[in-house]
């Protein structure tokens, strides 16, 4: 025993010994990042700047699984994985028997978010065996815009794409199938539509790396988007795809015959508005050094296309968390493209990615001291304190309908909903453009949680319930009502 423990403390040593400069700056580097992400992010959370859309829904499906109970989220009125099959949120199901903070989430995902860092370090390594083309690396995913805007919008588990992406292209470069199993498995457990992203890394397994490898990863990955999409969603929410809608050209029908007969009205779609711009943001940060040889960066085209394809104005915009899967891919893609060139150059394309990625950081990402500015909430304003003083007066059993900043701190029950539902129909169930309705269970909500000044439709809602409830707690900002007849 005192031989395998002196046996290890040298085997440590040997490790400290080989730690460079290099080394030091990447890690100082990535968890300066993942703390600062962690402390913005949750202090807007506590600062009551969250809500149940993208946050509350999440905390409460994952908090009814801790519970042992169905993931209903009566926030958006479907279960949770009919609404994405994001089964990777179940491993986070322990840490809520532990943390009882509803930060938990953030700090989750800023940690999740800066671990990628540390495949991009291995494969840039492996690539060019470079310390300093390693460091460049990591600086050039520290700093894409696309990282820090999925971090600061609420919580998505689309984050965990950057370390696994990462993952995925490092154990097939290297020919750890091992690891290239979990990871391709990890990914397709982020979402339904991860699929594409794995389709197209198996076909350049099968080109460059094992064919039969690759083969089975596109098939398994197109098989199991298929089981997602028509075993699960469609047993859970009665349809196998919620978002036909996002189709142009009139849904899948319009837009498959369209593709075919009218192939130019297409082209005109995709590079319409400020989709041209969004690439840009995706590939300037990294220099366009990727389409050198831009064979690793085709990966991420499938995706590309479906975010540019879709009507849905978020999916192409840098600012939020459909673009983050982009980031290891151009990274990735950079330094695999500056491998693949002459050995004199590589320092003049390394130091143009490394330009690349301080043009985009100050350019458009919302990183401390740059031009960049995102909304701030605190936790110390005096409303916040008020709302906290409001939310104790609710019973933890009972079903509430609260303003929408509100039901992120309120999640973890069985029963709430983002007033004016279930009063009126407004984002709730399968359909999310059913609205207008009052909901047959709206005579169960025993209690409502509303700012004290109201406006437009909300006022009106409420006008037509108020008779039903009284009020038991008021203060400056915020009026706590309950229900006595």
């Amino acid at each position: 025993m005192a031989v395998d423990l002196r046996a290890a403390v040298r085997s440590l040593q040997r490790r400290w010994m080989r730690v460079t400069v290099w080394h030091s700056i990447a890690v100082s580097l990535t968890v300066l990042y993942t703390v600062w992400l962690a402390v913005r992010t949750t202090r807007n959370h506590f600062g009551l700047g969250t809500s149940a859309y993208d946050f509350g829904l999440y905390d409460q499906g994952v908090w009814l699984l801790s519970q042992g109970r169905a993931p209903f989220v009566t926030l958006m009125g479907r279960n949770l994985f009919g609404d994405h099959t994001s089964f990777i949120l179940v491993p986070l199901v322990p840490l809520y028997w532990i943390v009882e903070s509803t930060g938990l989430l953030f700090v989750v995902q800023s940690m999740v978010l800066g671990l990628g860092a540390l495949p991009v370090w291995k494969v840039t390594r492996q690539l060019l065996g470079s310390l300093p083309m390693s460091c460049i690396a990591v600086v050039a995913y520290l700093l894409h815009p696309a990282l820090t805007y999925t971090g600061l919008e609420n919580f998505h588990p689309d984050a965990a794409l950057a370390p696994l992406i990462a993952w995925a292209v490092y154990a097939g470069l290297t020919y750890r199938w091992a690891q290239y199993t979990c990871a391709v498995l990890l990914i397709l457990m982020v979402k339904e539509d991860t699929a594409l992203f794995v389709v197209a890394l198996g076909a350049w397994v099968a080109l460059r790396r094992d064919r039969r490898i690759g083969l089975i990863t596109m098939f398994g990955a197109v098989w199991f988007a298929l089981l997602m999409l028509f075993a699960v969603m469609r047993g859970i929410i009665g349809v196998p795809y919620r978002n036909e809608w996002r189709l142009p050209f009139g849904g899948f029908g319009g837009f498959l015959r369209t593709s075919l007969t009218r192939p130019d009205k297409l082209v005109r779609h995709l590079v319409s508005g400020e989709k041209p711009l969004y690439v840009l943001q995706l590939v300037a940060p990294v220099g366009f050094v990727l389409l050198l040889r831009p064979e690793i960066a085709l990966l991420g085209t499938l995706p590309l296309l479906s975010n540019l394809v879709s009507t849905f104005w978020y999916q192409s915009q840098v600012e939020y968390h459909y673009a983050v899967q982009f980031v290891p891919i151009m990274v990735i893609g950079s330094m695999f493209a500056i491998s693949r060139v002459a050995e004199h150059l590589r320092s003049w394309l390394a130091g143009l990615v490394l330009v690349g990625s301080l043009f985009g950081a100050v350019a458009w990402s919302p990183l401390p001291f740059l031009r960049v500015e995102t909304p701030r909430w605190t936790p110390d304003h005096p409303s916040v304190q008020a709302a906290h003083a409001a939310m104790n007066r609710v019973p933890d059993e009972a079903v509430v309908a609260a303003f929408h900043t509100l039901t992120a701190h309120m999640a973890r029950r069985e029963r709430v909903y983002v007033f004016p539902v279930p009063f009126r129909r407004v984002l709730y169930g399968p359909d999310v453009f059913a609205k207008g309705d009052r909901l047959s269970f709206a005579d169960e909500v025993q209690y409502v949680i509303l700012p004290r000044e109201l406006e437009g439709e909300v006022e009106l809602d409420w006008q037509r319930e108020r008779p039903f409830f009284d009020v038991v707690y008021g203060n400056d900002w915020w009026t706590v009502y309950e229900r006595v007849r």
